[in-house]
């Protein structure tokens, strides 16, 4: 009798970090259920808003089990897009994402704290023009549930802001535009 409960513990006890892990999710891309925008004060007298029209990425998420999940994404700064082809071409050049050298930005949770209400911040690195520094995303959780074609999604949103300089981006256009403002939308297919 010691005998079996014994292997029964040791068994289950195999199986439990198997049953604790957070489901995995692609972002959602393809369909176009994902974006991530900007917006930059322009001296202070209106915005420049844009979006990265090409990133990917997934994330491990569970709802009761916040702090195991993770998050990556790589943005093809390249792809920067503020409805204007002068601006954008001066955007992807070495006075602000220097896309030449540094193509890509990246960011990569090292953890999440659950702040209620379907309420979290991810912390993490985030990689944009060489420099890697910690960043936090306040992010909601929106919904989750199955989709029409089989799959299962999960939703969420999230606002972060960085000051360029943090980041050596060279041009200085004054304090009212030292910062940019990210607003993220994602959608996740689970793998």
């Amino acid at each position: 009798m010691k005998k079996h409960i014994i292997a029964s513990l040791f068994a289950s006890s195999l199986l439990l970090p198997f049953a604790a892990n957070a489901a995995d999710y692609v972002i959602d891309t393809k369909g176009a259920h994902a974006s991530i925008q900007f917006s930059v004060s322009h001296l202070g007298y209106s915005f420049v808003v844009g979006r990265f029209n090409d990133f990917s990425g997934d994330f491990s998420y569970d709802a009761n089990k916040l702090s195991e999940g993770k998050v990556n994404v790589t943005i093809d700064t390249t792809s920067v897009d503020s409805n204007h082809a002068e601006r954008d071409k001066h955007l992807r050049g070495a006075d602000f994402l220097n896309t030449n050298k540094y193509p890509e930005a990246s960011f990569t949770s090292t953890s999440i704290e659950s702040k209620g209400d379907d309420k979290f911040v991810i912390n993490g690195d985030f990689t944009f023009n060489g420099v890697t520094k910690p960043l936090s995303i306040d992010a909601v959780a929106i919904g989750e549930g199955d989709d029409p074609w089989g799959g299962y999604r999960a939703g969420f949103t999230g606002t972060t802001s960085f000051k360029m300089k943090d980041f050596d981006v060279k041009m200085d256009l004054g304090p009212a535009s030292a910062n940019v403002e990210l607003s993220l939308v994602v959608e996740g297919v689970k793998k």
